[in-house]
């Protein structure tokens, strides 16, 4: 937060505090600008991704190869109800979202070549730079939990 001095209110200051938001704790971390930090490097003649989703589980992302293209997407959705005894509700709150990122790796890359797990919030990836040249379609890859 920058003081009031270098923008336009003292207001966007304060209403702009995580506090002031509409959306649940869990799903504001789930869907946090920085959600879908990555890490890439080489080793062993192969790539080696790891993607942070916290807040995800394995069953909230997928990872599909395209025309070249790796993206991984992150689909989120939140119901909390809550009623009184007499079934009349006190609180009812819902939220969905999604994130989603893409890699071009190369038209010649299957999604038999990658090798995905979803652990502890982050999404490992694992796949050769260089295979050999084949004709494909869209295809997703299994993640292992």
């Amino acid at each position: 937060m920058l003081p009031a001095i270098f923008n336009n209110s003292v207001f966007d200051d304060v209403f702009s505090d995580p506090f002031f938001s509409t959306e649940p704790a869990s799903v504001r971390s789930a869907f946090a600008k920085n959600s879908m930090s990555t890490d890439v490097k080489e080793k062993d003649g192969n790539y080696e991704v790891a993607v942070e989703l916290p807040g995800f589980t394995k069953d909230d992302v997928s990872v599909e190869v395209k025309d070249g293209y790796l993206t991984i997407s992150a689909k989120k959705e939140e119901n909390k109800d809550e009623k009184d005894a007499n079934g009349k509700f006190l609180r009812r709150e819902r939220y969905q979202g999604a994130r989603s990122r893409s890699f071009y790796i190369g038209k010649d890359l299957k999604s038999t070549d990658i090798k995905a797990k979803f652990a502890d919030g982050v999404l490992s990836l694992t796949f050769p730079k260089e295979v050999a040249p084949v004709e494909q379609e869209k295809q997703l890859v299994s993640i292992e939990g």
